[in-house]
């Protein structure tokens, strides 16, 4: 058998830009069409900004149980267990908060500089208070309850899409939703090639900030970070990661977080809390021995034991 080449392929999807890499070139075009096919779904059911997401069509539940598709059962277990993990740090009830702050719509959209927006100290209405019979598929939460499956949505996609694909095909493959990135099949020498970076960039363009590029055989990779994802109101900076005890964007002392571990979304979920337990963040991360790489807002880095192999070299996926 001839040897196969890596190929690549890039699109916009769930608001983000989504990247393909597979061992196979052969492969390409079909886990493309149905990569395509499966973020449509996810989409179309987990959106906070479509009106006819099934996502936003729980806002009216008004406090009475509701039937969930298997695709929101799934999605909505996952976001939760991420918020039963890191004791709420990461909560799917920020819906209300993040809009309450102009994040109200897909990013591209978001207003950059707009007029003032008064900013209340207001916890979230916390995870423990939506309730998901998962065996039933029903769900339940207090009227009002705005939920935002952003921090584990990419990132379990990415997970599910890429052992997908490597099923379907045989291939190896990676998938990254927004610097999101999952691998799952047998890997390329020397492992796929990841750059990490302040700033989700494509791989061809010159990185933004701080960056590295490192190499993972398996499992995934997520950076999450406030360099990113920023507007103004008021004259005042806000950013997308919000504090669910204070309902505002974060105070953290980290420019970006990332993190490697079995899945994207382990990954992202550790990351995402991790930005928000601030200087205790390193000894957590230590304890929990997840590979890590910390930059502070002074552009010091530091890394966690088990921090994958850096290379100097090569194309980063």
């Amino acid at each position: 058998m001839r040897d196969k080449n890596l190929a690549s392929t890039d699109f916009r999807a769930l608001g983000c830009q989504v990247r393909l890499v597979v061992t196979d070139e052969d492969h390409l075009d079909a886990c493309r069409y149905l990569l395509e096919l499966d973020l449509a779904e996810v989409d179309e059911v987990c959106s906070r900004f479509r009106e006819d997401s099934e996502l936003v069509a729980l806002d009216r539940a008004e406090g009475r149980p509701v039937p969930l598709s298997p695709l929101l059962n799934e999605a909505l277990a996952v976001a939760l267990r991420a918020a039963k993990l890191t004791g709420g740090d990461v909560d799917p009830t920020v819906g209300s908060a993040m809009a309450a702050i102009g994040y109200d719509r897909e990013y591209e959209l978001v207003e950059r500089d707009g007029e003032p927006v008064r900013l209340e100290v207001r916890p979230v209405p916390g995870f423990r208070t939506v309730q998901l019979d998962r065996e039933f598929g029903t769900v339940t939460m207090p009227a009002g309850t705005r939920l935002d499956l952003g921090a584990t949505a990419k990132a379990w996609a990415a997970d599910r899409a890429a052992a997908m694909l490597a099923a379907a095909s045989g291939s190896g493959v990676l998938v990254s939703l927004g610097g999101d990135t999952a691998v799952a099949g047998p890997a390329p020498a020397g492992g796929w090639l990841i750059r990490v970076q302040d700033v989700t960039g494509h791989p061809e363009e010159a990185p933004v900030g701080s960056h590295t590029t490192v190499a993972i055989l398996g499992g995934g990779l997520a950076t999450s970070g406030t360099s990113a994802r920023r507007w103004r109101r008021g004259g005042q900076e806000l950013h997308h990661i919000v504090d669910p005890r204070t309902g505002l964007p974060a105070q953290t002392p980290w420019r970006t977080v990332t993190v490697a571990a079995g899945t994207c979304t382990d990954a992202n979920t550790a990351s995402t809390a991790a930005m928000l337990r601030g200087t205790a963040a390193f000894k957590w991360l230590r304890e929990l021995r997840l590979p890590a790489r910390l930059v502070a807002t002074d552009g010091t880095i530091s890394t966690t034991p088990g921090w994958p192999r850096e290379v100097a070299t090569g194309a980063a996926a």
